[in-house]
């Protein structure tokens, strides 16, 4: 389980980095397209669409790594004073849920995607099909999958952990820090 927490962890890192050159790339093609129509009156054809383009592909690899690092929102001033155990429960029933409703997503934009490509469908200005970028976009959302499944795993164990001590105490250390802790032992 430690490598496969290793090689979600170095996946997820990756995406990252390919999210950040999208980034650079969004940046780049803004102030080309700004110079393009204050130099020489012509602006680059279909810049807008390519910017979205990349900003879908950038948000869908960033998503594993938010994930990774505890990034997203949560709200926990409740379920922070239950007992150890009970937020181990929790933790592994919250993680059951995102793992279904993330993969359910994952499906359904693959499905939208291979529909998109069967119909033929580009954006209206560049004429650039638009499947390539909904199958990234569900390329992503399986990465972020990936994470939820560790996490999963890391939870369960600790709920197990927690039932089988004496005093009900889980294991320490959460999902994050037994991902972090095999990235870095590899």
């Amino acid at each position: 389980m430690k490598q496969f927490a290793g090689l979600v962890t170095g996946f997820s890192r990756l995406l990252d980095r390919i999210a950040g050159f999208c980034m650079v790339a969004i940046m780049l093609l803004v102030v080309a397209n700004i110079v393009m129509r204050a130099v020489f009156n012509h602006p680059i054809l279909g810049a807008y669409e390519h910017v979205g383009f990349l900003t879908a592909a950038m948000i869908a690899f960033a998503l594993a790594h938010c994930a990774l690092q505890d990034g997203h929102i949560a709200v926990g001033f409740v379920v922070d004073r239950f007992p150890a155990r009970v937020q181990s429960m929790v933790d592994t029933i919250l993680n059951v849920i995102a793992l279904g409703f993330w993969s359910l997503s994952a499906w359904f934009v693959l499905q939208y995607a291979n529909s998109m490509k069967t119909s033929g469908v580009v954006s209206p200005s560049a004429q650039v099909p638009v499947y390539p970028f909904v199958y990234l976009v569900a390329f992503g959302l399986a990465a972020l999958c990936l994470v939820f499944a560790v996490r999963l795993v890391e939870s369960a164990k600790k709920v197990a952990a927690g039932v089988t001590l004496k005093k009900g105490y889980p294991v320490a250390g959460t999902g994050v820090e037994s991902i972090k802790k095999a990235a870095v032992s590899k």
